[in-house]
């Protein structure tokens, strides 16, 4: 006759050794050195326990570079399992040794965290190189367009050659990337050839190929030097935005570059706060906000600004 699963599971919780072993391991995943430490046993009973554990099912490990962790599965119990296991944890928690083990097993974890402060307290002074070195400088700034809403529907006006559009398109719903170049344009279609929610199109700022309020948000990055009318493509934009959608405006701080004009076709020498706010009230946006980017030392060209504003 075949036995009781249940049967098999007190089997295994029999000895009082593996029933204080669990307690820690319901919690926390620890090293074999580690519940060594907590319990007060030598390596090699405390393998022998978790071996009949692990057989039972009662705990799982995962490996993490050169450790292996132990953990109490409870996820994945089976129903008896899980029935079973409350009536033990409300017997053991209250002995004795495994009140000694809770406190042993916070010194332990005291000890993980002191690894990590004396990194930190040694490292402070070097952390920003070293955090570039191992991740690069702007991984923290790809990682936050996860914050966008996933259902946005957004305008890469001016796209170029898709840049823009390649880092926003894998967190919204659609973007529309426009460019006035036709060889842009097919740059822009070989580079984001794939992403199936950009939809590419030629088209120019003051006579957008997109249709009224179809836009959440529309982003102009590094355009509107280069536009004759900067109030007449901007009041095109605030056109094909829906009702409480924002403009995001990225361009260059009033400079004396003149040899852009005749070098990069620029149009203007950047804008100034007051110029841009002009703009964007003259279009039909409201509340402006203009801030001066960060400079980067390795850059050449002149300073930029952020500015949003938000249509009605």
């Amino acid at each position: 006759m075949t036995a009781a699963p249940i049967l098999d599971h007190m089997a295994a919780l029999a000895d009082p050794i593996r029933c204080r072993m669990l307690l820690p391991l319901e919690r926390h995943e620890l090293t074999v050195n580690e519940i060594c430490s907590v319990l007060q046993l030598p390596q090699s009973t405390v393998s022998r326990h978790l071996k009949t554990l692990a057989d039972d099912g009662w705990v799982v490990s995962r490996r993490d570079g050169t450790s292996r962790f132990y953990g109490m599965a409870m996820q994945d119990l089976d129903p008896g399992a899980r029935r079973l296991w409350p009536l033990i944890r409300e017997q053991v928690a209250g002995t004795n040794g495994a009140e000694q083990d809770e406190r042993r097993l916070k010194t332990v974890l005291a000890k993980r965290r002191s690894k990590s402060e004396e990194f930190f307290a040694s490292a402070s002074g070097q952390w920003d190189h070293l955090r570039a070195e191992m991740f690069g400088d702007r991984f923290h700034l790809h990682a936050m367009l996860a914050l966008l809403d996933s259902a946005l529907v957004v305008g890469d006006l001016g796209c170029g050659t898709g840049q823009v559009s390649e880092l926003v398109a894998p967190h919204v719903s659609k973007v529309i990337a426009v460019d006035g170049s036709t060889d842009m344009v097919q740059a822009a279609r070989r580079r984001l050839k794939g992403l199936t929610q950009v939809d590419v199109r030629r088209g120019d700022m003051e006579a957008l190929p997109i249709d009224e309020a179809q836009l959440d948000a529309a982003i102009v990055a590094l355009v509107l030097h280069h536009v004759p009318e900067p109030e007449r493509a901007l009041a095109e934009v605030r056109r094909v935005l829906k009702g409480g959608g924002r403009v995001l405006i990225v361009d260059m701080l009033q400079h004396d570059r003149v040899e852009y004009q005749q070098q990069m076709g620029h149009v203007w020498l950047g804008f100034s706060e007051k110029t841009i706010t002009k703009h964007l009230e003259s279009a039909g946006f409201d509340k402006p906000v203009i801030r001066a980017l960060p400079a980067d030392e390795t850059a050449k060209g002149p300073s930029l600004f952020v500015a949003r504003a938000r249509k009605s």
